[in-house]
C-alpha cells in the first residue's frame, strides 16, 4: 500500500524513494509486526481473559500440564492480525504471491479459530474432529494450489527441483496441485502438533521463515538465482515483506509465550503459520529443502503417526506419550531444556537446508 501511494507522488524526496525499495519495506514490515504485538500484547491478553478464551486441560499432555489450565489461548489472532496489517501496509498489493500468501494465512487461521472456539466452549473440549479439520484444510489448500497452477506463466513455476543436481528437475504438470495440497496440509498439522510446550513452535517457525524469505528473495533476483542455480521466478521477492512481518510478529509473541507462557497461540496460530511457511516453500520450488529445515516438525508428526499405528496394530506404544516432546517430558527432561534443544536442532537443520542451495 505504501509503495502504491508513493508511486502516485510524481516528485519524491530521497527519503520517500527509499521506502519503495524491497529491503526498506521488509525492514519496515518486520518492525511493524514486532511493535504491534509488543504494544498491544498485554491489552490483548486482558481481552482474551475477559472473554474466557482459556486453555482447558484435556488429558492429552502429562499431568504436569494441569498447572497451565486456564492460561489464555488464541494468541494467534494477534500474530496473524499483525502480519496481515503489516503486509497490507508495506506490501505490493498488485503482487499475486503476496495476496495469495495472505489468503492462505487467513484461510487456515479461520479453520484454527473454529477449532479453538469449539475446544474452549464445547463440553468434550476436542474441537473439530481430525477428519473435519483435514477436509477444510484440504479445501483451502486446493484453492491456493489451483490458483498457483492456473496463474503460472512459465514451466519453472511448476517444476520439482532435485537437490545436488544443477540441471535436474521434474515437470509435475497437474501433479503440482496434489503435491502442494499434501505439503500445505502436512506442514499445517505438523506445526500444530509441535505447539505443545511454551515457545516450542514459534521460534522454529521464525527461523524457517527467515530462511525461506532469503530463498524467495534469491529466486526473484536474476543474478542471485543464476549464481545459486535455482529457477528465476520474477516477483517472488515480494514474499520477503510477508516473511518479515511474520518474523517480527513471532518475535513479539515469543515475549509473552516464552516459558512460563502468559498466552498460547492456539490452533489459529499454529495451523496458519504452518501453512504459510509451506506456501512460501512451494512458490520458490524448494519443497525438499523445506522438509530438511522442518526436521523438528516432521519428527513431531511422525511420532504421532508411529504411536497411533503401533497401538492399533500391536496394541503397544512406541513412546511414553506423543508427540515426542511429551515423551521427553515423561523421561525426566525439564520443559525449558526440551524447548531450547528443539530450537537448536531447528537451527542446525535450517543451516543444512540452506547449504543445499549451493551443493549442486
Amino acid at each position: 500500500m505504501v509503495e502504491y501511494i508513493l508511486n502516485l507522488i510524481s516528485e519524491k524526496s530521497g527519503a520517500l524513494n527509499v521506502l519503495t525499495y524491497l529491503s526498506s519495506r521488509t525492514i519496515s514490515s518486520t518492525l511493524t509486526g514486532l511493535l504491534i504485538v509488543l504494544l498491544f500484547g498485554d491489552k490483548f491478553i486482558q481481552i482474551i481473559k475477559k472473554f474466557q478464551f482459556n486453555q482447558n486441560f484435556d488429558g492429552r499432555a502429562p499431568e504436569s500440564h494441569k498447572k497451565k489450565d486456564g492460561t489464555p489461548t488464541m494468541g494467534g489472532i494477534l500474530i496473524i492480525g499483525s502480519v496481515v496489517l503489516s503486509g497490507l501496509i508495506w506490501g505490493d498489493l498488485s503482487n499475486k504471491y503476496l495476496l495469495l500468501g495472505l489468503a492462505c494465512l487467513v484461510g487456515f487461521a479461520i479453520i484454527g479459530f473454529i477449532d479453538d472456539y469449539k475446544k474452549i466452549f464445547s463440553l468434550d473440549s476436542t474441537g473439530l474432529s481430525s477428519t473435519t479439520k483435514i477436509f477444510y484444510q484440504a479445501m483451502v489448500a486446493l484453492v491456493v494450489s489451483v490458483i498457483l497452477f492456473a496463474s503460472s506463466t512459465s514451466p519453472q513455476e511448476l517444476e520439482y527441483i532435485v537437490p545436488f543436481f544443477k540441471n535436474i528437475s521434474i515437470e509435475l504438470g497437474v501433479g503440482f496441485v496434489f503435491l502442494s495440497v499434501f505439503i500445505l496440509v502436512g506442514s499445517s498439522n505438523a506445526v500444530n502438533l509441535t505447539d505443545g510446550l511454551d515457545g516450542l513452535a514459534i521460534l522454529p517457525v521464525i527461523i524457517i521463515t527467515a530462511a525461506l524469505g532469503i530463498i524467495a528473495w534469491a529466486a526473484g533476483n536474476v543474478i542471485a538465482a543464476e549464481y545459486l542455480y535455482i529457477p528465476y521466478l520474477a516477483t517472488t521477492g515480494e514474499l520477503l515483506v510477508l516473511c518479515g512481518a511474520l518474523i517480527g510478529a513471532g518475535i513479539g509473541f515469543l515475549w509473552f509465550n516464552a516459558y512460563p507462557a502468559q498466552i498460547f497461540m492456539g490452533d489459529i496460530g499454529s495451523l496458519s503459520m504452518g501453512a504459510f511457511i509451506a506456501f512460501v516453500a512451494i512458490v520458490v520450488r524448494h519443497e525438499i529443502v523445506f522438509a530438511v529445515m522442518s526436521a523438528v516438525f516432521i519428527m513431531e508428526a511422525l511420532s504421532v503417526i508411529l504411536q497411533v499405528g503401533s497401538f492399533k496394530i500391536r496394541k503397544k506404544r512406541v513412546f511414553k506419550m506423543a508427540p515426542i516432546h511429551h515423551h521427553f517430558e515423561l523421561s525426566g527432561w525439564k520443559e525449558p531444556k526440551i524447548i531450547v534443544r528443539f530450537w537448536i536442532i531447528t537451527f542446525i537443520f535450517v543451516l543444512i537446508g540452506l547449504s543445499l542451495l549451493k551443493i549442486r
